[in-house]
Order: C-alpha cells, then structure tokens, then sequence
C-alpha cells in the first residue's frame, strides 16, 4: 500500500515504515510485518493468513525421573499431564455456535491497526495489535458455554515422551506444540521436560564413566579370585589378581553411558577396597599371629606406588 496521504517517498505526504519493511521480510523475520510490532503487543503471537495475529499456548515444564539403567539405554516414557486443553465443545473458538462469530469492527478483520506518528522526519505509520479482538481479527458475540470464550479448558493428555540414552541431570528437552493449548485454533507451546536422575543403589555416574566399589576381603586380595560385579547391563565376571591391593582400579570398556546422540560410551570403572576383618575367633586370631612374622606380611611399597587419587585422575582424562 502507498503511504498516508499519496506521498510516495520522505516528504511531506507521510512516510509508511510498515511498506518499507515489507520490503524486507526474509530480513525482518519474513512475517511481512514491521520489527516495531514487538513494541506494540506483539509477544506471545505469531503471524496468521491475512497478516492476523494468532495467539501462542505457553509454554509447559514437567520432571522426569529417570534410572541410571534408562539414562545408559535411552526410554519411553508416557505421562500424564495436566495442562489447558482445546475445548471440545467449540473446537477452540471460544464461540457458542458458528453464528455468535463476527468479523472485528475495529480492525476490520485484520487483527491489526495502524498508528500514525508525527516525527521530525514527518509521519510514521506502525502497526499494532487490534485491541478489541486481540489480533484474531473476530468478535464473539456469544460464548461458549463450556470454556466461558476462553477456546481451552483444563485437561488431561497423556503424552510419549522418548528420552535419547545419555542425558544428564538438569538436561532439557523440549517437545514442540505439546505445552498448553491456545485460543482460537492457535498455535499450541511446547512441553519442556527436565532430567532428574534417580540414585542408584550400588552404582555412582561420574560423567560417562561409572564407578563401582568392590570390597575384597584379605585373603582373595591375597590369593585371588573372579569376582561377579553389577553393570547397567547385568552382572559381569573380573578376574582379581593375587596380590592385588587396596585402591587398584580394573576398568570394564564400554561400560559406563553413552554420550547423547553418539556411539561413544564410557567405561565402568572398579575401585578395590580390602576389607578388614573386625571380629576374629580364636583359631582366626592363632593363624593370623603366625603369619605376622612372615615376611611376606611385611608391608612393602614401591617408590613408584602412585596414590589412588593420582590413579583416579589418570582414569578419568
């Protein structure tokens, strides 16, 4: 359209910033309109056909709680949430029937109405929200008996929510179109799910890798064994060395989670605690005393025994 007054251009006659902009709407959001709509009642709504404004639902978050065995696996998860819901009974019109709907006087159908404003530069036309129908471009004349006009009602849906195998606490993802409905056909939020992990009874996540505490008494440190171990897929056999002492750490290759949307996994790594006896009968305490004197019972470190910490942070870089 020409500027107010059939000025073309930056005189006297008015110039139209709207016209400009549509001019550049692949730049300008290509909605068509002006970047000073925003400024104007703008937010919470989206470009509908004929330039009218069509309301957004908001947005929704919910928790989900998840096991360490289904942030390694991946889940689906279907919840049940309440939230605003498009009502039944109007199919979200908010109108008592087609009849009670009209075409908005005040915009004319548009959902929006322009401002003139007198500038140094001369006169400068915006467009703004119509606030008579809220940029819907349509008046109610009678309501819908269910939602009061409102077009959504309170609800339940039960929504499938796929989780990819590795997330982390406090992770966010984000479902689009499944938050709360919005009035008059519009354009439903999202659903925005937080990651809440579950501790988990035996087993400790540190990043990708996850760590698990084997105690091993004094004589199969001493002697040796193979030892059944939990993982996130099951149980495991290792095999402890004889002689293995406290604070060695075994790794089972990819053992531990995997990164999100990867291949890669990390490790589950073992940390051996020799465990001490506190209690010993007399026969106990006979065969331990013999043995004090063995040389082999001596302790002896290397000069080069790293500490666990050393060995824990060689494990994890």
């Amino acid at each position: 359209g020409g500027a107010a007054g059939g000025g073309g251009g930056y005189g006297g006659g008015g110039m139209n910033m709207e016209d400009i902009f549509s001019q550049f709407g692949d730049i300008f959001g290509g909605g068509g309109g002006s970047p000073f709509d925003s400024f104007f009642g703008g937010g919470g709504q989206s470009r509908g056909g004929g330039g009218r404004r069509v309301a957004k639902g908001s947005n929704l978050r919910i928790k989900v709680k998840l096991t360490l065995e289904e942030i390694a696996n991946g889940a689906e998860k279907k919840i049940k949430v309440n939230k605003q819901i498009t009502c039944k009974t109007c199919d979200g019109s908010g109108a008592k029937d087609k009849g009670s709907v009209s075409t908005c006087k005040t915009c004319g159908g548009s959902g929006a109405v322009r401002r003139v404003t007198n500038t140094i530069l001369g006169q400068m036309q915006t467009t703004a929200t119509c606030p008579t129908c809220h940029g819907s471009g349509q008046q109610i004349t009678a309501k819908c008996g269910s939602c009061h006009g409102e077009g959504t009602v309170r609800g339940e849906e039960t929504i499938t929510i796929n989780i990819p195998a590795g997330v982390s606490e406090g992770m966010q993802l984000s479902m689009a179109g499944k938050g709360n409905a919005a009035p008059n056909g519009g354009v439903p939020g999202d659903l925005i799910i937080l990651i809440e992990e579950l501790p988990h009874d035996t087993l400790k996540r540190e990043g990708n890798n996850i760590v698990y505490d084997l105690h091993v008494s004094i004589v199969d440190a001493a002697l040796g064994y193979s030892a059944e171990v939990p993982t996130i897929d099951g149980k495991a056999k290792i095999k402890i060395e004889a002689g293995t002492q406290s604070g060695k750490l075994l790794r089972l290759k990819g053992k531990g989670i995997p990164e999100v949307n990867s291949y890669h996994r990390g490790d589950q790594i073992i940390h051996v605690n020799i465990w001490t006896p506190k209690v010993l009968n007399a026969e106990e305490r006979a065969i331990l005393e013999k043995l004090r004197e063995s040389p082999n019972f001596k302790p002896q470190p290397g000069k080069n025994d790293k500490s666990f910490f050393d060995k824990m942070k060689e494990y994890f870089e």
